[in-house]
């Protein structure tokens, strides 16, 4: 008996299974391409910290021909203002086609033959060592700050170099980084790992630095309190100063510890609930992360050119007038010893610090 095959005309696929398509890591990214939006946006913060950077080179060479024992100082600070303008930049102001032809971060492997990935990765490195020189410049003043204090509660102990102390945390973050930049090439985890890494990095890079000027600041009101009262001057202006760097610095900090953690967070969520983090990075969320990311940082970047500046200012117009009035001070206290006392009142006049602690104390503070 022949069988004829009433159903050659209905679809096979509801009796064989079609063949599943292999099966990926993550599923490949629509390209996100850049908005009028987010083109005109760069373009404002390129410039701005193009400007930012010109400031900084300008005040550089400013200060290494007029030469002193702030120099050194002053062009480490500026140094570093410099290469964080100098990244961020470039980096705004290189159009993003050039990097990788989606303007969201998206997913992909190192050595990936299906999309390109040398684009993003450089992108990220940039974006990297723009953070860390930016947290570099903070991180510079809390060891100064921790090296000067030291000097006041610790008088008699072994003072290390700050600029050494400066360049092994620096190192470190610096080795982080490498590792990070490492294990994605060797394919341990994609273009998402890395972003998270450097966003818990960042975060608790941030929050230290809050907890340290917190610290450091209290330390200050303290000594600048003592000093007035044994010398009988005000110190109430360089209290307030103290304050107000203070709250400006957290207030960065603490905002910018926010928004890399809540970034982290969401990475994180969406990676265990989707196996992918496509729906962090989107249009909306990945503008918002940035103008708040980057907008801060010229806001701070700025005031610490407006710092640098009035405290350079202050301490060469204090050391030239210490050294012109040195003579006259000399002779008058040679005139009006008084066998048990030593300063004007009967106060025990402190310890001098050399010239060099003077003006990082200036500048600093």
């Amino acid at each position: 008996m022949n069988i004829t095959n009433n159903d050659a005309s209905e679809p096979t696929s509801a009796l064989v299974p079609a063949p599943e398509a292999p099966v990926t890591s993550f599923p490949v990214p629509a390209i996100m391409v850049e908005t009028v939006f987010e083109y005109w946006s760069d373009i404002l913060l390129g410039v701005a910290f193009l400007a930012i950077g010109i400031i900084a080179a300008r005040r550089m060479s400013w200060s290494k021909q007029h030469g002193g024992v702030e120099t050194n100082v002053v062009t480490a600070f500026y140094s570093l203002i410099l290469i964080t303008a100098a990244f961020r930049s470039i980096w705004f102001l290189v159009p993003d086609s050039l990097y990788e032809p989606s303007y969201v971060p998206h997913a992909v492997f190192a050595f990936s033959t299906s999309e390109p990935w040398v684009g993003g990765f450089i992108s990220e490195e940039m974006r990297t060592a723009g953070s860390l020189s930016l947290f570099s410049i903070f991180i510079l003043i809390l060891v100064y700050w921790a090296d000067i204090l030291k000097k006041y509660f610790q008088p008699g102990s072994r003072r290390s170099r700050p600029m050494n102390t400066f360049l092994n945390i620096v190192s470190f973050l610096i080795l982080i980084e490498v590792i990070n930049a490492i294990l994605f090439l060797l394919q341990i985890y994609s273009s998402e790992g890395m972003i998270l890494l450097n966003a818990i990095l960042l975060s608790t890079v941030s929050i230290i630095c809050v907890v340290e000027i917190s610290i450091f600041s209290h330390k200050f009101r303290t000594v600048l309190q003592t000093l007035g009262a044994i010398n009988q001057v005000s110190t109430e202006s360089q209290v307030k100063r103290i304050v107000w760097i203070t709250v400006t610095g957290n207030m960065f900090f603490f905002t910018r510890a926010f928004i890399e953690a809540i970034f982290a967070f969401m990475l994180i969520i969406y990676w265990q609930k989707n196996g992918n983090v496509q729906e962090v990075f989107t249009h909306p969320l990945w503008d918002t992360y940035m103008l708040l990311k980057h907008w801060s940082e010229i806001i701070i970047l700025a005031l610490m050119l407006y710092i640098l500046q009035s405290r350079f200012t202050v301490a060469a117009s204090r050391i030239n007038d210490d050294h012109s009035e040195s003579g006259a001070v000399s002779r008058g206290e040679s005139a009006g010893a008084d066998g048990g006392k030593s300063g004007a009142g009967g106060y025990q006049a402190i310890p001098e610090e050399d010239e060099e602690d003077d003006v990082k104390a200036n500048l600093i503070v």
